[in-house]
């Protein structure tokens, strides 16, 4: 009866929603930025994992503070998983990272790999491709975590809800009471 009760208390576990995965597809390792252009940032993130919106922030290794970025950005939409950063007099610096989170709550989705950003009319090494879709934000300055949000996307309305799992519940409570009324007997 005990190996019973632990071999469903196992299932429920196992049962219940797993966490999601947020990969950053954009920028990619050493991809070089160039002020005055626009650059597509995406990303890819688990379907049904509760994250309805996310905030941009761009972090230097070498300097102190942060760029926000973009407040509430929505990433339910199926094909726009993307924004435009034009870039515009943002110090040069071969040790910037995105990083991807919900700011209020402190929880971080993912970050991006260390990209470089470089001097107007310099020559990157990736294309300035965007999403013609996208939201494009303007970034200038240098780090200032002071500053508002270069943009705020409106709030999105959440579908998220608790899912019990199908094994809790009355069977759970019930395997409970027939496990203390079996010990004690």
């Amino acid at each position: 009866m005990k190996l019973l009760a632990a071999s469903l208390l196992l299932a429920a576990s196992a049962l219940s929603p797993a966490s999601g995965y947020f990969v950053v597809t954009s920028p990619s390792l050493n991809d070089q930025w160039v002020n005055g252009e626009t650059h597509q940032v995406s990303w890819s993130k688990g379907a049904k994992d509760g994250v309805t919106s996310f905030d941009i922030e761009m972090s230097q290794l070498s300097a102190t503070g942060l760029t926000l970025i973009a407040k509430n950005v929505p990433s339910s939409d199926g094909d726009q998983k993307s924004i435009n950063i034009l870039l515009q007099d943002v110090p040069p610096g071969n040790d910037y990272f995105l990083l991807f989170l919900n700011s209020t709550h402190g929880v971080m989705h993912g970050t991006s790999p260390r990209f470089t950003i470089l001097p107007a009319g310099s020559n990157g090494n990736i294309s300035s491709t965007t999403n013609p879709k996208a939201a494009t934000v303007t970034v200038s300055g240098s780090p200032n975590p002071t500053q508002a949000f270069a943009t705020t996307f409106p709030l999105v309305a959440s579908d998220a809800r608790r899912r019990a799992s199908p094994l809790l519940g009355v069977g759970l409570g019930s395997l409970i009471w027939g496990w203390a009324a079996w010990t004690m007997f």
